[in-house]
């Protein structure tokens, strides 16, 4: 039976993915659909970070700056792609993006414990499948993070619209994207940051993910910004943060 989450509807209203190319792609298969990550990985034995990036953004938003801030905390960095963005393949079909996490994780080839996974806006409900999935990664970062997808679907499509009832969509959500549940299974250290007048992902979204995080954790609530410009408005303490998180658990 097809996945609820899969629906056509959810894809068009939900996602926005563009088409923008970017050199050296780390391509990843699953099923015969090519995913256009990125891996940069300068600094052997160093740990990991996975990236993955909010909704209207690709790849090539963060090839910049971003790739060589990261690298100069001392860590690698692995972005990764969704369906129907970049050069990937397919459309973004909720229920597949999150199984595609696995083979994403797979690719890079590092055991779990060396991994860092960053989740922002949208990414963070792959981020935490990833810590879901491979609960001995190293440690877990959401930036905007979203604790009820459910509400956020609610937003963009209704139950009937899709062929389904509120029941079931209740039911396929509780399934696959639980995420109280995700990230209280995950013992590992936890940094949630998000800003205190966010206008699209309330922070009491980043509250609730904290409340409910089950490892050490710490929650970072910044005065200035909004949803887009959180990193760009705090740049220095947001960096010495994850600097401090990444140094902590490498």
């Amino acid at each position: 039976m097809p996945q609820v989450l899969n629906h056509p509807l959810i894809a068009q209203r939900y996602f926005f993915p563009t088409r923008i190319p970017f050199p050296d792609p780390f391509w990843v298969e699953r099923e015969g659909v090519r995913l256009s990550c990125y891996f940069h990985r300068p600094l052997p034995g160093a740990p990991t970070v996975v990236h993955f990036h909010g909704n209207g953004e690709v790849v090539s938003d963060y090839l910049g700056d971003f790739l060589h801030i990261l690298e100069s905390l001392g860590a690698n960095v692995f972005i990764a792609e969704y369906r129907g963005y970049s050069m990937s393949d397919g459309s973004p079909q909720l229920g597949e993006m999150l199984d595609d996490v696995v083979a994403m994780v797979n690719a890079i080839g590092e055991p779990a414990e060396k991994l860092i996974f960053f989740g922002r806006s949208v990414g963070s409900i792959f981020a935490l499948e990833a810590a879901h999935r491979f609960p001995t990664a190293a440690g877990l970062i959401l930036e905007s993070g979203i604790a009820d997808p459910l509400e956020r679907i609610l937003l963009r499509v209704s139950p009937g619209e899709m062929g389904t009832t509120m029941e079931k969509l209740q039911l396929e959500v509780r399934q696959r994207l639980d995420h109280r549940a995700k990230i209280g299974g995950y013992g590992g250290p936890t940094l949630i940051l998000h800003t205190r007048h966010d206008g699209l992902v309330d922070v009491s979204h980043g509250e609730r993910l904290h409340e409910w995080a089950g490892g050490k954790k710490q929650l970072r609530v910044f005065a200035n910004g909004n949803h887009n410009d959180i990193m760009l408005v705090n740049a220095a303490e947001y960096f010495e943060l994850v600097r401090k998180f990444v140094s902590e658990v490498s």
